[in-house]
């Protein structure tokens, strides 16, 4: 008869398969298999463990060259680091110079595959969840990455990083080192289905370079010591910053980055403007620009380098999730308080005229905070979105119900009677009154308002909307402040109205609560902007976190969507056909593009200078030629 032999403490105990096949069908033993990728429901991922590459780089792309390309952010980085909610820090340094546990596939809803964790084991029961590190997995400076460090980097962003670490990470339990390469994070429930995929994201930071630096406040303008396969070559301190591709970098030869981080040098430029930042492209400053204006892409860039295909202009991913963005409204304001007003401001915005007159009909008009998704509510509730929403009704508008909500829709001619009549109409249910050339309320009080800005050119999509409500007694202000201002203003919850975006996750998780939680309302460094305290909303919130399947997952999002939508929280903006870029024509790409990202890091260098199409056409053949 097999025995098995088992240590507890002091004391050896000795006994049959058979006993111990019992006591595990009575006591949970809660085991599995290391795995190289974990996905959010432990359904099948699309690489096996077997992959030599992810599908959308090229294995055989040359390494080499220089890639220029403009920063996300508007304005001067003040710090290095993007792990912390002061200031501006860089966002290529996560990933770029600090590899992470596991990296983000980028043709997938929601899965990890492992990098400086070599494998990872999810308890069957969803309690714990542990990480086997890559022995060969170094910091640039040759000191090994231990299961220390990875413990120090959860512990360091815990109390000093970001306010988000706090909320997606609120369920941990506890972190046990069990060995130099092995780590273990316990939770306090099995419910957060994405916490596991959310702690393999984590990046890992050197202990023994950091703890005696000022993490707090970003690091200042020293270059950290990394992981990754870049270093930091050069900084003009606020200005850019030049990544130096590490040829001795541990990961290179994984499945995971293979294709990928193929250019020696990467720069990323700050500029304070975006109308100067396109201009700077078009004179051939740097290579690659991310666009976010209709007119700048359609129109700025118009001459004989777009015309003979020395500049390049697409919307790259667009199968891709988009940004929800939207003009939010302060729900701490008195003004705001009552559903009709927010219903009445929204009506008055008028999209269809803003598109056509201003932003080349290029935009496609939000109807759901999960905009592109198939978490967004564009049906009638089905009986899992209504079983989910009976339990709240009275706490929500009776439209949740029986209606499918469409954003105020006008016929583009900037005649807006029949809406402003509507408006007029819910106000007056509200108690606003014309007095002359005002609305008022039962006090006296003007309905008045200001919208804060700190986005150059934004106000000509205010103006408009300006106009609109002037016509039926309403005052909006529009105040123009600087980045440093408007981010204090933020904090302290000090506007009346802002436009934001919010990220759409193909898997939300506990950044939800970051955005429309109670408990983050009034926390100067979360992002509900909206200052939102609503108990069915927290409760849609806390259903879809804990979601056991997908299929609930997308109920209780649909549901959130309604209930977010009928209460006209927001007056829902607008989204692009795809990512719009505009890059000079020197650069391949792989044949399969990447859906949920353009995946600038998979490019590689074809010529040093910009081609025409047809020069690009005659180099590629030249190339594919060479590599037969």
């Amino acid at each position: 008869m097999l025995r098995l032999t088992v240590r507890i403490g002091p004391v050896r105990l000795a006994f049959s398969f058979s006993v111990w096949l019992l006591l595990c069908l009575q006591i949970p033993c809660a085991s599995a298999a290391p795995e190289h990728a974990l996905t959010v429901y432990a359904e099948t991922p699309r690489y096996p463990a077997s992959f030599t590459h992810f599908n959308y780089t090229n294995p055989k792309a040359p390494k080499g060259g220089t890639l220029r390309r403009s920063a996300l952010e508007i304005g001067q980085f003040d710090h290095v680091l993007p792990y912390i909610d002061k200031g501006a820090g860089v966002s290529q340094i996560d990933g770029w110079l600090y590899s992470p546990l596991a990296v983000r596939s980028l043709d997938e809803p929601y899965s990890v595959y492992g990098l400086v964790a070599q494998k990872m084991e999810r308890a069957d029961d969803g309690r714990w969840m542990r990480f086997y590190l890559n022995p060969d997995a170094r910091f640039a400076d040759g000191t090994p990455i231990t299961a220390q460090d990875v413990r120090y980097t959860f512990d360091l962003l815990m109390t000093q990083g970001s306010l988000k670490y706090r909320t997606q990470f609120a369920d941990v339990a506890g972190v046990e080192v069990e060995g130099p390469r092995q780590i273990r994070f316990t939770f306090k429930s099995n419910e957060n289905r994405t916490l596991p995929l959310d702690l393999a994201s984590l990046p890992v930071l050197p202990e023994h370079w950091w703890k005696d630096r000022d993490f707090a406040n970003g690091g200042g303008f020293e270059a950290p010591l990394g992981s990754g396969p870049y270093r930091v070559a050069k900084m003009d301190n606020g200005r850019s910053i030049t990544f130096a591709r590490n040829p001795d970098w541990w990961g290179k030869d994984l499945p995971v980055s293979r294709g990928i981080y193929n250019f020696d040098t990467f720069t990323v430029e700050f500029f304070g403007d975006t109308d100067v930042a396109r201009q700077i492209l078009r004179g051939g400053s740097y290579d690659y620009n991310r666009e976010f204006s209709a007119t700048g892409y359609s129109i700025g860039y118009r001459g004989p380098a777009l015309d003979d295909g020395r500049l390049q202009r697409a919307h790259l991913a667009p199968d891709s999730l988009q940004s929800a963005q939207g003009f939010v409204f302060n729900l701490q304001r008195p003004l705001f308080q009552d559903r009709r007003v927010r219903q009445a401001l929204a009506m008055l915005w008028d999209f269809e005229w803003s598109n056509r007159q201003m932003m080349r009909d290029m935009y496609i008009r939000q109807q759901s905070y999960f905009s592109n998704s198939p978490m967004a509510a564009r049906q009638l509730p089905d009986a899992a979105q209504l079983a989910l929403l009976e339990p709240l009704r009275g706490q929500v508008p009776e439209e949740v119900f029986s209606q499918v909500f469409e954003a105020p829709k006008t016929d583009g001619s900037g005649f807006i009677r029949d809406k402003q009549l509507q408006a007029l109409a819910l106000l007056e249910s509200a108690g606003w009154t014309p007095r002359g050339d005002q609305l008022v309320n039962a006090q006296g009080e003007p309905l008045s308002f200001t919208f804060l800005n700190a986005q150059n050119g934004f106000e000509r999509l205010l103006l408009p909307w300006k106009r609109n409500l002037a016509q039926i007694g309403i005052d909006l202000q529009i105040r123009r402040i600087d980045a440093s201002q408007y981010l204090n203003r933020l904090m302290a919850r000090d506007y009346d109205m802002i436009v934001t975006g919010y990220p759409v996750s193909p898997s939300p998780g506990q950044e939800l609560y970051n955005y429309f939680g109670s408990k983050a309302a009034e926390d100067p460094g979360s992002n509900n902007y909206m200052v939102l305290k609503d108990p069915a909303v927290d409760r849609l919130l806390d259903g879809l976190i804990k979601a056991s399947s997908k299929d609930a997952m997308i109920a209780h999002a649909r549901a959130l969507d309604r209930v977010l939508k009928w209460n006209y929280y927001w007056i829902p903006n607008y989204y692009p056909p795809g990512t719009s870029t505009v890059w000079w024509n020197r650069f391949g790409r792989p044949a399969i593009q990447a859906s949920n990202d353009e995946a600038v890091q998979t490019w590689w260098e074809v010529s040093p200078t910009a081609l025409t199409n047809e020069q690009m056409a005659e180099r590629l053949n030249s190339l594919a030629k060479e590599a037969r």
